[in-house]
């Protein structure tokens, strides 16, 4: 059974900062693939930014805002956070595709 938990959540001000962390246990393979999708109360969960190999992709909404990288740990990722806004909040969910695993999520507040 493959686990996927998130981590980093929390409460920022708008234009702040947060870095979230996704790490992957369970696999006796490298997962290259990982996403990370968001939702938000009364929202459809939607996708925000994918990692393959040394590819990257991002939705237009956090482009230029947000990077994912690949953690210094075998099969963790990060999603640093940057400009944040209000609209950014919502519950940060990791998926490793290979498994269709998803993580329990980690809350994002964006607020003054």
């Amino acid at each position: 059974q493959v686990r996927v938990v998130e981590s980093g959540g929390g409460l920022v001000q708008p234009g702040g900062s947060l870095r979230l962390s996704c790490a992957a246990s369970g696999s006796i393979v490298t997962i290259n693939a990982m996403q990370w999708y968001r939702q938000a109360p009364g929202k459809q969960r939607e996708w925000v930014a994918a990692i393959s190999g040394d590819a990257t992709n991002y939705a237009d909404s956090v482009k230029g805002r947000f990077t994912i990288s690949r953690g210094n740990a075998k099969n963790t990722i990060y999603l640093q956070l940057n400009n944040l806004k209000p609209e950014d909040t919502a519950v940060y969910y990791c998926k490793v595709p290979l498994f269709g695993a998803w993580g329990q999520g980690t809350q994002v507040t964006v607020s003054s």
